[in-house]
């Protein structure tokens, strides 16, 4: 039977910024599928020409309230490319560390309150705080533990204070560290019974793959979220590594009318970012509390259905406990050495990668001698996922209306995609098509 459908999301729900999903099918064709993102740009790294070097992590840290930390280390590591700062041991240790923090808050808040209603059947959290009060306790005492272990490394959580190129401002003391550990081993039990609660509802999960390119750093030492190379992987396995400082040969930025954030593209139409994507490349070296979570769920490389990101993030939740505990161990240990940041030793470019919970992020910096900042590039993961998703409505739309899918199951299918993907849609936003009327 042919159908008549008109969906017209106009500001998307649960995700961070404004996203618009419509779709018109007239007697069982697709006239229209689209994802669009029309927020306006904001400048950021315009903002950054002409200041002082100390000063550029502090502004692209403004970019993300959510990925803040992740911006700081992309932002401090350009700068250090651009400065020849070589950082030390216990520094990267450290960094690491509060990369690890930030990755576990923002999957925890992702999880729990924005994709946890559609399993359960909820418009939002809150009708779940009646019927599923231990879930919503769980998860605000999981966000607060990752709060503090943040804070007790950056400073605060949001634009961390103590990230600085060359190093730290302040240091957190063997104590600051020994509290933090005993915080993070008394919510080992919470890892497990969020594996419950995601089982639960797992059965909820959308039904539906779609092979890609899927992006991330990569690292021979450890599961790429802090320091690393790019890498690609194709559905086939066939995986690709690629120097940071290439990124623009492999992000290909390009302006689609229904966004004002570009589209990137790589080796196929579109590429994936995010935890499935770092999930695809660096699975080897998930730790193997991690891994029997990915086998309890069912997930397994190369994962090509998008909804499974969600899911993804739940492994690297439990990844980074127990890495950062590892790390913890090798800190308190050693001692934590007082360091002055590292002095740059020239004035040129140089750009970075750094993951954040929504996928690999680049930064580029150029500095003259007097250290200004002459030129900023950013190109945000969300940036790099609108193409995909466009791509996954495009083969989604026509199988949910071969399944015989209403209207509003269609609708709600389309937004669980998206909401899949944990977009930071206003950090995306890149390009501003001005038109002069004369």
């Amino acid at each position: 039977m042919k159908k008549d459908i008109n969906i017209n999301v106009h500001h998307l729900t649960r995700v961070e910024g404004h996203g618009n999903i419509v779709v018109n099918i007239k007697d069982g064709t697709i006239e229209k599928c689209q994802w669009q993102v029309p927020e306006a740009p904001r400048f950021i790294e315009a903002m950054c020409r002409g200041r002082h070097y100390s000063e550029v992590g502090r502004i692209t840290s403004r970019i993300c309230g959510i990925c803040s930390v992740g911006h700081t280390l992309a932002s401090v590591k350009a700068t250090e490319a651009g400065l020849g700062i070589e950082v030390t041991p216990q520094t990267k240790k450290l960094r690491t560390l509060l990369k690890h923090a930030e990755n576990a808050d923002s999957h925890i808040v992702h999880v729990y309150f924005l994709v946890a209603p559609d399993l359960f059947g909820a418009p939002s959290v809150f009708p779940l705080i009646p019927t599923h009060t231990d879930v919503v306790k769980r998860a605000l005492k999981l966000k607060r533990l990752c709060h503090e272990w943040g804070s007790a490394i950056g400073g605060r959580t949001t634009h961390p204070t103590t990230v600085i190129p060359g190093g730290f401002s302040k240091l957190p003391t063997k104590n600051d560290l020994e509290e933090i550990k005993a915080k993070i081993v008394a919510a080992v039990p919470d890892l497990a019974a969020t594996l419950e609660t995601i089982k639960s509802v797992a059965g909820n999960i959308p039904a539906f793959d779609r092979p890609t390119e899927y992006m991330a750093v990569c690292s021979d030492k450890e599961y790429g979220l802090y320091d690393g190379d790019v890498q690609t992987v194709l559905p086939d396995g066939t995986k690709e590594k690629y120097d940071v400082s290439d990124y623009r040969k492999i992000t290909n930025e390009y302006v689609s009318p229904a966004s004002t954030a570009k589209y990137t593209k790589n080796k196929l139409e579109s590429y994936a970012a995010g935890a499935l994507a770092r999930f695809n490349n660096n699975y080897d070296l998930l730790h193997p509390e991690a891994k029997k979570v990915a086998a309890e769920l069912g997930i397994k490389p190369i994962c090509v259905n998008p909804f499974m990101n969600s899911v993804a993030q739940v492994v690297e939740v439990v990844h980074s406990v127990h890495e950062s505990l590892r790390i913890l161990d090798e800190l308190i240990k050693d001692g934590i050495k007082e360091e002055e940041p590292i002095k740059p030793t020239k004035f040129a470019t140089g750009a970075s990668a750094v993951e954040v919970p929504r996928g690999i992020l680049f930064h580029e910096y150029s500095y003259d001698n007097e250290g200004m900042c002459t030129k900023a590039n950013c190109i945000i993961p969300t940036n790099q996922n609108h193409a995909n998703i466009q791509k996954d409505f495009e083969a989604l739309v026509p199988k949910l209306l071969a399944d015989g899918k209403d209207e509003k199951q269609m609708e709600l299918t389309l937004e669980m995609l998206v909401r899949a993907y944990d977009p930071c849609i206003s950090c995306s936003t890149h390009y501003l098509d001005v038109k002069f009327v004369k």
